[in-house]
């Protein structure tokens, strides 16, 4: 009898450890909200920013280059992720040709695809006017 207890008892644990950790890894893969928008390149100021951004499992750390106005090259400092690895290249080109930090996501890679976005936008505000952030 004081075995059955036990089973049971062990059971019980081991069912709310499974529970913690499927609820954790299934509310944490969510995929990121993307807060960028067009870049309002008027309001740009010369120099190299730097934006971090951390949705769900993923982060990215960017390093953003501003001339004339324009984004002329991001740099991914540090992208952490499972698959979304290959969202790099494509996403960079897309948020350099249309200007924007709101761009089409890499299908399979949504959520590597907004932390970048926002991680590129975070960085971009930095350059807005009276900042000092730029390097």
């Amino acid at each position: 009898m004081c075995k059955l207890k036990t089973n049971a008892c062990g059971f019980q644990i081991f069912a709310a450890i499974a529970f913690f950790i499927y609820g954790t890894l299934f509310f944490s893969c969510a995929p990121a909200a993307v807060i960028g928008k067009p870049v309002d390149s008027a309001k740009l100021a010369d120099g190299t920013y730097q934006g971090s951004y951390r949705g769900g499992p993923n982060k990215a750390v960017v390093e953003v280059a501003i001339k004339d106005n324009s984004i002329v090259n991001i740099n991914i400092i540090e992208h952490q992720a499972w698959k979304g690895k290959k969202v790099e290249e494509t996403i960079v080109e897309r948020i350099i040709a249309r200007q924007s930090t709101r761009v089409d996501a890499v299908s399979g890679a949504t959520n590597s695809s907004n932390v970048i976005m926002n991680a590129v936008q975070l960085a971009i505000e930095k350059a807005g006017p009276g900042s000092k952030m730029g390097q």
